[in-house]
């Protein structure tokens, strides 16, 4: 869901895969896109029955439907709770959003809409589940949905992570686009080039001075990167740069497919992103520590509902799990393991993969 913007034939012929960012809650409900008429320019927002499932162990997997109503009858005794929880959320989803996508330090204009919001959104995950849901299928969902902040989920503000991609799912869905995420680059460019803007790449720039030409300049580097113009920057600012400790990092697989992934529970079968981590202690214990037989893998089948991303009767999936920041382990046996945990066969529908470690970031 996030980092570049583009799609490659990865693994074979034919199977188109996204580099990078690929699913595209905050993308589909972005203010800013949404002015630029993107559809003009080839982009299509392409939506799956319901934006995520998220299988269990001997029972049928908990849906996130986009209908509140429909997500909160398949939690059992957590249902309200899950409505309670979301319903004002959805509700007012573009104040929501208003103020969440301000800086984190802002004069909020909406200041008890942010105030029920950040209740909750202060919490670390595996508290504010414990608090609001008393089941294990609620808690399952949260925990995958703060999962995506990348942070261990007993550390503050993971519940933000879980409320606004939870909300997202239920306002505006999870949508991929149609073709690959290069689409969505592509439409970019368009309007970029209709008001007379110019693109250049594989350009690389060693020194700040070769930008003196441009008005502007937004460096999109890691610290280290931009350490090596250190002709560009005070002493001050490089001795904080080279301080900077990283977050943690992913290490993926995207496949080549057979066929569909084989899933035990059908509620995982026509569903574009699946969180594969089991019960929300599971997912919490990977987390914490970012190394074990059983991670957490998020993963997405986008050629179920976008025929472009394969050849006729085959398929593409991606997955990846959070690893320490420029670890350079192969995780793809652990990964392809835990599928195989929800998704028994899962190994014979593979023809190829190709493997992204979290070393190539650095």
């Amino acid at each position: 869901m996030g980092g570049s913007v583009r799609t490659e034939e990865r693994t074979l012929p034919g199977f188109r895969h996204d580099v990078g960012a690929a699913v595209f809650p905050l993308g589909a409900a972005s203010p800013f896109f949404r002015s630029l008429a993107l559809e003009k320019h080839g982009l299509e927002w392409v939506h799956p029955d319901a934006p995520l499932a998220h299988p269990l162990a001997n029972e049928s997997a908990v849906l996130l439907h986009r209908s509140i109503a429909d997500t909160a009858a398949n939690l059992g005794e957590d249902g309200y709770a899950w409505r309670r929880l979301f319903e004002p959320l959805v509700t007012n989803w573009e104040q929501l959003l208003q103020e969440v996508l301000q800086p984190v330090i802002h004069l909020p204009h909406r200041p008890l809409l942010l105030m029920r919001f950040g209740a909750i959104a202060l919490l670390p995950a595996t508290v504010a589940a414990r608090t609001l849901f008393r089941g294990h299928r609620a808690r399952a969902l949260f925990a995958g949905l703060a999962a995506h902040s990348a942070l261990p989920l007993n550390a503050p503000i993971t519940s933000a992570v879980a409320l606004l991609l939870g909300a997202a799912a239920h306002a505006v869905g999870w949508p991929i686009a149609r073709g690959g995420a290069q689409a969505l680059s592509d439409a970019l460019i368009g309007v970029f080039t209709e008001h007379g803007g110019h693109t250049r790449v594989d350009a690389p720039i060693h020194a700040l001075g070769e930008l003196r030409e441009y008005d502007a300049a937004v460096l999109d580097l890691l610290p280290s990167q931009l350490l090596r113009m250190h002709d560009a920057w005070l002493q001050g600012y490089q001795r904080r740069l080279s301080r900077f400790q990283h977050g943690c990092a992913v290490f993926k697989v995207d496949w080549a497919l057979r066929e569909p992934i084989p899933w035990t529970d059908a509620g995982a079968d026509r569903q574009l992103t699946v969180h594969v981590g089991g019960t929300s202690e599971e997912v919490a214990a990977y987390e914490s520590k970012l190394c074990g037989d059983a991670p957490f893998v998020l993963l997405s089948q986008p050629s179920l509902f976008d025929s472009s991303r394969a050849p006729a009767g085959m398929h593409t999936a991606w997955a990846y799990c959070h690893v320490p920041y420029a670890n350079d382990e192969d995780r793809t046996e652990e990964i392809e393991r835990q599928i195989e945990r929800f998704a028994p066969g899962f190994g014979d529908c593979i023809a190829a993969r190709a493997t992204s470690p979290a070393s190539q970031a650095r």
